[in-house]
């Protein structure tokens, strides 16, 4: 693959790139099925991938292409390079230079798929033993990976990696009721643990079940909703997406363009990307962009510390470059707060495990439906809700935060606290 890899970069050269660019990748996925409670599909997946980047007179030109052999390899470089003709001129279009090149082995001894048949089984067991409502549907995978970057500043990595992931999805039903689907995905480099005892499933299980009745909030109230970690998408991919990305900045429409060294949220709040944490399996140690990567703060005691930008970004804003791509594994620092005394400190809220919204815009405004979620009255969690609308500013909730978690859960991608903010309104039907 390095072979490949540096061939493509010398044709482009050659055939009249400034720089180039190249990430080579083969990776093979052997997987069990389950459908509502029985298996029913063992199979092995390939893919081999491709990308190519050329730059030549400040124009780029980009091509994916699923094959390795010369003879494809030869054809994507011409078209790359014909694509670059058509671009527009871009000054903030680069390369990374060449610091240190490294290779990176995760390799975990190959699959075990006798275990992963065997743990796989245990949950459906055990789901049917202990939640036999529970109608359930899973992919628990072994995935094997071997990436290479090259560029023609001479960066070169190379990463090879092993590990197991799990996606659950379930519903609860009986007699007439039935409950809102719900959903999991947690990865791991082990088998060692019961799948039912990793991160949040047991316990996002055991609520479908309670959410076989619901109550209807009659009401609109403001108050205080504490966030679980499986509702990762609702505050913190936002951030990202709304103020810290390329997008956002290169557009112009981040609340927080000009806000780097400032106070952006509670001092309580540290979170970061953190693609290195033990907690986290398989993620990246080389950038998209041709970088090592390393974990970086977005926001520090309440500071916001970096944007989410990779090196174009950065060079078409002016904007420090972040010190990864990983923008996916977020971690948020732990609090000082049991979540048992989150709860007991709130007369009246939500705690929400699912959030089903449109994207916020520019201004952070947000309003959508919180499902697979429970009311919290005078300190203690009592029923089930039926979906009901919330709607806040993440901006204003950032800056009114009560509480986070002594306690995290981990999947493999995240690394989270339960979070508590204040000023969210709940409205019901």
């Amino acid at each position: 693959m390095k072979d490949i890899a540096a061939y493509a970069v010398e044709a482009m050269v050659k055939a009249g790139a400034d720089k180039a660019s190249c990430t080579v990748s083969s990776g093979r996925k052997d997987e069990l099925n389950v459908e509502t409670n029985n298996f029913s599909l063992l199979r092995t997946l390939f893919e081999d991938k491709l990308s190519l980047k050329a730059i030549k007179g400040g124009r780029k030109g980009t091509i994916t292409v699923n094959k390795l052999d010369k003879e494809s390899v030869n054809k994507a470089v011409e078209e790359c390079i014909t694509l670059t003709a058509s671009a527009t001129p871009d000054e903030a279009e680069d390369i990374a230079p060449m610091v240190e090149n490294k290779n990176f082995n995760r390799l975990i001894g190959g699959s075990d798929m006798a275990q992963l048949f065997a743990r796989s089984k245990e949950l459906l067991e055990t789901v049917a033993d202990q939640y036999p409502q529970i109608n359930l549907d899973l992919n628990s995978i072994f995935n094997n990976r071997k990436s290479v970057y090259a560029n023609s500043n001479g960066a070169e990595f190379c990463d090879e990696t092993e590990y197991y992931s799990l996606s659950t999805n379930f519903t609860a039903k009986e007699g007439e009721a039935s409950s809102s689907f719900n959903y999991y995905y947690t990865m791991m480099d082990s088998l060692a643990m019961p799948f039912l005892d990793m991160g949040m499933q047991r316990s996002l299980i055991e609520d479908s079940v309670k959410s076989l009745k619901t109550r209807t909030i009659d009401d609109k109230f403001v108050g205080k909703i504490i966030v679980a970690p499986s509702c990762d998408d609702m505050v913190w991919y936002t951030i990202l997406s709304c103020f810290l990305s390329n997008y956002a900045l290169i557009s112009d429409t981040s609340r927080w363009k000009d806000a780097l060294g400032t106070v952006v949220a509670d001092k309580k709040l540290t979170m970061c990307a953190a693609p290195l944490a033990p907690e986290i399996i398989a993620a990246e140690r080389f950038s998209g962009d041709g970088f090592v990567s390393q974990d970086a703060d977005f926001i520090r005691d309440g500071v916001l510390t970096s944007f989410a930008l990779d090196l174009y970004g950065a060079n078409k804003t002016g904007k420090p470059r972040t010190a990864n791509t990983s923008f996916y594994n977020i971690e948020v620092a732990a609090g000082d707060t049991p979540l048992a005394d989150m709860v007991k400190g709130i007369d009246k809220g939500i705690l929400l495990n699912r959030f089903s919204g449109a994207s916020p815009g520019p201004s952070g405004d947000i309003s959508g439906v919180a499902k697979n979620s429970f009311l919290i009255e005078n300190g203690q969690i009592t029923d089930a809700i039926s979906e009901t609308m919330v709607s806040f500013n993440i901006v204003d909730i950032l800056k009114n935060i009560p509480a986070i978690s002594k306690e995290r859960s981990a999947n493999g991608v995240t690394l989270l606290p339960w979070c508590c903010f204040d000023g969210i309104t709940v409205s019901g039907k």
